[in-house]
């Protein structure tokens, strides 16, 4: 009788073990670099930016734990500089594969997704703190392989801290840490009518829904101390990892280059305001207002939307 128990716990961990194996896939992604000029505030001043996919931030990516991806790396024929890719998800040879590629050429590597969470990627060209400060950064989320293993969100949304340098030629400045304003997802109070009366953009949800922020802190240089005004992280996990669960937090500090996804859910309708709560970058742009209301855009937050553009 206990040889037959183990072998039925042998055959349903085998089989277990096989169906993970069998959801983990290739998968296949491209980029181009493309040097374009983008607005950086709702009022449309425009900024000589370095992008992926000619947007700041770039792409997200979203594959799952386990996945195999195989990157590559345009660099459009008009650009007059080099650039590449480093994905914080992987675990590469940063001289083989994180070269840098010419204009009119492409480059690549293959990485598997080995650890869950939300991750920052960059240009990691010379000089990479003027490369990350004129936009070259998005984020990559790897779903964890168990599906239980945090709570289910209701609403997902991305936010990627940056700065803002007026003169994006000078490196001195971006080394001096000279910037003029502190941005999410590559505009100035993109998300705060409050602040800014041109904005037209919020983030949404309906009271009682988690709502699952990925947040990453491209820098260049300032640390990010993340707040909800309004409101309490309900879980916090650095790197976005399930096994590094926080709890009931009021704030949780982000280092340049690091990431963590925060849950935010509001008992009542009404405003949060999402903040970096250093004030000065708070008061020059890292403000995003999510509005709970029972009305709210059932779109937001989801799918192609997990980014509000």
């Amino acid at each position: 009788m206990k040889k037959k128990s183990a072998l039925i716990a042998a055959s349903v961990a085998l089989a277990m073990l096989a169906g993970a194996a069998a959801q983990a896939k290739t998968v296949k992604i491209s980029m181009t670099a493309k040097e374009v000029d983008l607005p950086i505030d709702n009022k449309g001043t425009m900024y000589r930016t370095w992008t992926f996919e000619g947007m700041v931030p770039g792409p997200v990516v979203h594959v799952a734990e386990g996945d195999v991806v195989e990157f590559t790396l345009f660099n459009d024929k008009a650009n007059k500089n080099s650039h590449s890719m480093d994905f914080h998800a992987a675990q590469v040879d940063v001289v083989k594969d994180l070269e840098a590629v010419k204009p009119g050429e492409k480059g690549g590597f293959t990485f598997k997704a080995n650890y869950p969470g939300i991750f920052y990627y960059h240009c990691g060209a010379d000089p990479m703190i003027q490369h990350i400060a004129r936009g070259m950064f998005g984020a990559i989320i790897v779903d964890p392989k168990d599906p239980k293993a945090m709570p289910k969100a209701d609403r997902e949304y991305v936010l990627i801290q940056s700065e803002l340098y007026p003169n994006p030629d000078s490196q001195a400045d971006m080394m001096a840490n000279k910037w003029s304003n502190v941005m999410f997802n590559g505009g100035v109070f993109k998300y705060d009518p409050v602040h800014d009366p041109a904005a037209t953009r919020m983030l949404q949800a309906k009271p009682g829904e988690r709502v699952r922020v990925y947040f990453v802190n491209a820098g260049a240089n300032e640390f990010s101390s993340f707040h909800s005004i309004g409101g309490i992280w309900d879980k916090v996990y650095p790197s976005g990892n399930p096994k590094n669960v926080l709890t009931g937090l009021q704030t949780y500090v982000v280092g340049p280059g690091d990431a963590a996804s925060f849950d935010l859910i509001s008992p009542v309708e009404g405003a949060n305001a999402i903040v970096s709560h250093s004030l000065r970058q708070a008061l020059t742009g890292a403000i995003a207002i999510v509005q709970f209301t029972n009305d709210a855009d059932p779109k937001m937050g989801r799918g192609e939307n997990i980014l509000v553009r």
